[in-house]
């Protein structure tokens, strides 16, 4: 089964009902473990987000009707993130095919040679030959 990492936060409406938010979680736990859902873990937390949930759900059409569900309540927005364990990932990795060598690192800008810094007149920091840079020659010509 697909797991999702649910973060909520609360509509204005939620927090008026806030004292019922652990009594709604559990109803919201039955009824979805009566359509094939495993909730994990539910938190309330502190920060940006009001609550967490880790979800098992049958399909990932399943899982966005829940949340449609939730949602529609009007007493908390979600986001929803398909998550992977590490024995997933491990079978996830086994199928990736790496990467030729030259498209994972990034093209390098090519530096200015030396002998066209030089033939331009420029020195390391950017000034013209004798000490006097554009704005400095324009200054003294005025």
């Amino acid at each position: 089964m697909p797991t999702y990492v649910v973060l909520y936060k609360f509509t204005p409406e939620g927090v008026k009902t806030i004292r019922d938010s652990v009594k709604r979680a559990g109803l919201v736990r039955q009824q979805n473990a009566a359509a094939g859902f495993n909730i994990k873990e539910v938190f309330w937390t502190q920060g940006p987000y009001d609550m967490v949930a880790v979800v098992d759900a049958p399909s990932e059409e399943k899982m966005m009707g829940a949340m449609l569900n939730v949602v529609s309540a009007g007493n908390a927005m979600s986001t929803t993130m398909r998550a992977f364990d590490a024995t997933a990932m491990s079978r996830i990795m086994a199928t990736v095919e790496p990467l030729p060598r030259q498209a994972q690192s990034v093209p390098k800008t090519p530096a200015m040679p030396k002998a066209a810094a030089s033939k331009n007149g420029a020195s390391k920091n950017g000034a013209k030959a004798g000490g006097r840079t554009k704005a400095k020659a324009g200054a003294r010509r005025r």
